[in-house]
């Protein structure tokens, strides 16, 4: 049986024809190498059929997930196991459907009997399969092998070659007989690490040639496994003088049976290196349109061709060196570690290719629901983006639950040698509040700093079609990538620059009046003055902004030369990198096992700090207390914002000094040989998050310890009084405003003083009506210290 059509198997399973019973020898290699967890656990069966390992299993005592493509094979096994208990019967094509039946689930056991030789994209299912096995789980593969199978049945078997294949990467193998059939059982990691190989030396003096870059309708990439062991990508060496596309298009049906018209081919990167010494010139020619039935015309050449999710190319094993810089040449960043390449990228429209699994559009509205039922994106503008806009289509090293996950998580897409994070696709509720933001009106014009396409694609999505977006990053990879990326997913309506995002956008781009709105995607600790020349009178800047060290996303508008805040939000963005990258000033104290960071200002005098900390501690008991799940991230800005000599204390071991825990920080202000900072100690304990609760406590060192933390228990309790509520999206925001740095005293409004290099930041909070000297000054003439302060 080498049935392909699922009307060939239904009707199989409709005549009662059945399969090979299962054997003696396999249900003893079940129970011996795969026995039931403690507690019992949770298998999965692929290509169920009627049932009988199904039930098998289920009486071993696993939960049973038993899936099948074929209708017919399910009518028969819910019938003839009526009365089985703790199996789940599933209408599920493992390799095309959605996958959303399985619930997400996680197998101790997942078994292909019989099932694996009629895969088409084997590679790509058992990849997501392995991804599918807890910790300690096997893949058992049980399946004919080419040696004991006759020639007209070889369709249903694999050869050795074949076996090696679907055994490489996975940490154990373990290979027994079942009574002509071969049992496998596979642990670990299925993952090889994706490296560039070369084929045998060429006897040319140089090679020219073109690579076809094809995906499915379900965005995955063909590749081919070839007779050399690695995975190629179609192509060949140009002939005569056929241009590039052409030879792609003529590879193309040559290695694959499909076909595509050279007007479909698109020449997008030319790439130069050498082959064993030989200069080498590649072509990678991307086809967005194409027609045929996949089939192997060169078994000589390839073993099989298969479509490989993105994702999973970074853990693909060999892949011929040309074809993986192809590879990353759509999709930057998509095959890490490769060695460097000199590429040619050619200024050529290439229309969007469409393509994406069901499973990526369903995680799409599930992550825009989320988004939507956390108030995030009130309008249905933002609303019709979150569930339009591809985000996985931007993140292709991710895998689709990452991508849309609809938390707190980001995509991270780059980091630098010391492996911090310095480009990434941020947390959709954050895109979408900052977005929400801006204020859109259709056709608006709209200046990013900080690209990576799909925050912008979301932008111009809101915007509507008369609408337009300038996305600029300092980074030369990412708007390679980001270009990239536009050009296989975006709307055309989004222009990416290589520039510092810090000196605005080029001016031929500034649209006449400024732009509408600007947004900036990282931590910013100063506002440039370019993103405030640039905004139209009346148009909204939504930016990441430092303050003390704390961040806040900050929705401001613009009114001549002064900035207003409308709005704040809680958040968290990778650093500048540009002219505006400023390294924080830090005090290491008692051999670095503390230090004092002070992101606003200068450093101040640190001397005999540390003969301070070995004398006694000061504590002072605020009375300010708070449940679990208490919002405190008010009270930190009002603290940074309004005391002299602000800080930040970090520790960097457990220290019974301080009783900081190990990489935890405090707000802390700082005086002549002393210090104080502020934590919270657990005063009520429960086995419920409402039985619990902590008190604001305040630790002081030095001779001029008490009175610094009296001034630093007296701001929490004026917090507690005029900033906090009971509703943690109600605590109140002070207000606002932004002046250029050569703003004097006089013409500032009263308030708290925040200097900045560009700027002068100017805090007024409720209930504060005398001030505590700010790290700049008050304006007016107030400086007493109150118990409003």
């Amino acid at each position: 049986m080498t049935y392909i059509a699922r009307e060939q198997w239904e009707r199989h399973y409709r005549d009662g024809k059945g399969f090979r019973r299962v054997g003696e020898r396999e249900r003893a290699l079940l129970a011996e190498h795969t026995p039931v967890p403690d507690g019992g656990g949770r298998a999965l069966e692929v290509g169920c059929g009627t049932g009988e390992l199904t039930v098998h299993l289920a009486s071993l005592g696993y939960r049973v997930d038993a899936v099948d493509f074929v209708g017919s094979a399910l009518a028969r096994a819910r019938e003839e196991h009526a009365g089985v208990e703790g199996v789940r019967w599933l209408q599920l094509d493992i390799e095309r459907d959605d996958p959303a039946p399985l619930r997400g689930a996680l197998y101790d056991l997942v078994v292909m009997r019989l099932v694996y030789p009629f895969m088409r994209d084997r590679a790509r299912v058992v990849h997501g399969l392995g991804e599918r096995l807890r910790e300690g789980g096997a893949l058992v593969v049980i399946t004919p092998v080419a040696a004991n199978t006759p020639a007209q049945r070889r369709g249903i078997a694999l050869d050795e070659d074949e076996i090696a294949v679907l055994t490489a990467g996975w940490e154990s193998v373990e290979r027994r007989d079942a009574d002509g059939l071969v049992f496998l059982v596979l642990r670990g990691p299925c993952h090889t690490g994706t490296r560039g190989v070369e084929k045998g030396p060429t006897t040319g003096h140089a090679l020219t040639g073109a690579l076809a870059v094809v995906t499915d309708d379900a965005g995955r990439v063909l590749l081919g496994r070839s007779r050399r062991g690695m995975l190629e990508l179609p192509g060949g060496k140009s002939s005569g003088p056929e241009d590039f596309a052409t030879a792609a298009v003529r590879e193309l049906a040559e290695e694959t049976g499909l076909i595509a018209d050279p007007a479909d081919a698109y020449v997008v990167t030319m790439l130069g290196d050498d082959s064993h010494g030989v200069p080498r010139l590649t072509a990678v020619v991307r086809i967005t349109a194409w027609s045929g039935t996949l089939s192997n015309p060169e078994p000589d050449k390839f073993a099989r061709w298969e479509f490989f999710d993105l994702h999973a190319l970074a853990c693909a094993g060999d892949v011929f060196a040309p074809a993986a810089l192809a590879l990353d040449a759509v999709w930057p960043g998509v095959i890490p570690g490769l060695p460097p390449v000199v590429s040619y990228p050619l200024a050529v429209e290439q229309p969007p290719v469409p393509g994406e699994p069901a499973e990526a559009v369903r995680l799409r509205q599930a992550m825009a629901q989320t988004v939507i039922d956390g108030g995030w994106a009130p309008s249905e503008a933002v609303q019709g983006a979150l569930r339009s806009v591809p985000r996985h289509r931007f993140a292709p090293e991710a895998d689709l639950v990452a991508a849309y996950d609809g938390g707190d998580r980001a995509v991270v897409t780059r980091r630098d040698e010391t492996g911090a994070t310095i480009s990434s696709v941020s947390a959709a509720w954050v895109q979408a509040g900052m977005i929400e933001s801006l204020c859109l009106k259709p056709g608006a014009i709209v200046f990013e700093a900080g690209s990576g396409g799909y925050n912008a694609e979301l932008i111009a999505h809101v915007a509507g079609p008369e609408g337009r977006v300038v996305t600029v990053d300092i980074d030369p990879w990412v708007v390679r990538r980001t270009r990239r990326f536009l050009a296989e997913a975006g709307s055309g309506r989004v222009t990416a620059i290589e520039a510092d995002a810090a000196l605005g956008a080029p001016a031929h781009l500034v649209p006449r009046g400024g732009f509408d709105a600007g947004v900036i995607t990282y931590n910013c600790w100063d506002v440039s003055p370019a993103w405030q020349e640039q905004l139209a009178e009346g148009g909204r800047l939504v930016l990441p902004l430092e303050i003390g060290g704390y961040t806040r996303a900050i929705a401001f508008e613009r009114r001549g030369e002064v900035l207003h805040a409308r709005r704040f939000t809680y958040c968290g963005f990778v650093r500048d990198q540009g002219q505006q990258a400023r390294a924080v000033p830090v005090v290491p104290v008692l051999g670095g096992g503390l230090t004092l960071r002070f992101d606003d200002g200068a450093a101040a005098d640190a001397e005999g700090l540390e003969e301070a900390l070995r004398g006694r501690r000061h504590e002072i008991a605020t009375g300010v207390t708070m449940g679990a799940g208490a919002y405190f991230g008010s009270l930190q800005l009002y603290a940074a914002t309004t005391l002299p000599g602000f800080c930040r204390l970090r520790a960097h071991q457990d220290s019974g000094v301080t009783a900081l825990a190990k990489d935890h920080d405090a707000p802390a202000i700082i005086g002549d040989a002393s210090l104080a900072y502020l934590m919270h100690v657990q005063t009520r304990h429960g086995e419920l998050p409402e039985d619990k609760e902590w008190e604001w406590v305040v630790h002081a060192f030095g001779e001029q310890g008490p009175r610094l933390a009296d001034q630093l228990a007296a701001t929490v309790r004026a917090w507690d009084r005029h900033i906090r509520a009971d509703d943690n999206d109600q605590h109140a925001d002070p207000v606002l405003t932004v002046h250029p740095a050569d703003t004097p005293d006089h013409l500032l409004p009263a308030g708290d003083v925040l200097d900045k290099e560009h700027s002068r930041l100017v805090f007024r909070w409720p209930g504060r009506n005398g001030h505590l000297p700010a790290p700049a000054r008050p304006t007016d003439t107030v400086a007493t210290v109150t118990e409003d302060a």
